[in-house]
C-alpha cells in the first residue's frame, strides 16, 4: 500500500476514523501504520486530533472501562491491563476503575459466579470451585 503523505486527507480520515467510536492515541498510531502515514505528518496530525477533541484519553478510559465491564464482564485488572497496554496514564485508569461502583461490581461477580455453578455439572466440590475461580481469573477478577 502506498504512503498516505497529504496531512488534509490523512487528518480527514482520522477525524471520521476518532468520531466513529472513542479511541485513544495508541489506538490512532496503530491504524497510522496500517494506513502507511509518512511519519513526519503522524505527530502533528495526532496533535490536532487532541486539540480539537478528537482524542480525549480520560474520556476514552471511562468509556472503554464502562463499556467492557458492561458488555463483556471484565474485572478491574483486566480492564488495568487492557489500558495499559494501550498505553493510557495510571490516572486515567484509576479515575476509570473508581467510576464502576463497587455494588454493581459485586453484582456482577455473584452473576457470574452464579452462571458459572448452574452450567458446571463437577460431583467434586473442590474441582468446581477450582473452575470457577479460573473462570474469574481469567475474567480479570481480583
Amino acid at each position: 500500500m502506498p504512503k498516505l503523505f497529504d496531512f488534509d486527507t490523512v487528518l480527514a480520515k482520522a477525524q471520521k476514523y476518532c468520531a466513529y467510536q472513542e479511541r485513544c492515541q495508541w489506538d490512532v498510531e496503530q491504524k497510522f501504520r496500517v494506513w502507511n502515514v509518512d511519519e513526519e505528518i503522524r505527530d502533528e496530525i495526532i496533535s490536532d486530533l487532541i486539540t480539537q477533541g478528537f482524542i480525549h484519553e480520560q474520556r476514552f478510559a471511562l468509556q472503554y472501562a464502562g463499556g467492557h465491564f458492561r458488555t463483556k464482564h471484565w474485572g478491574k485488572i483486566k480492564i488495568e491491563s487492557e489500558l495499559k497496554l494501550r498505553q493510557v496514564s495510571k490516572y486515567s485508569i484509576i479515575k476509570a476503575l473508581e467510576n464502576i461502583s463497587d455494588e454493581e461490581y459485586r453484582l456482577t461477580l455473584h452473576h457470574l459466579i452464579e452462571k458459572k455453578i448452574s452450567k458446571d455439572q463437577s460431583k467434586n466440590t473442590f474441582e468446581r470451585n477450582q473452575k470457577i475461580a479460573q473462570y474469574l481469573y481469567s475474567k480479570g477478577y481480583e
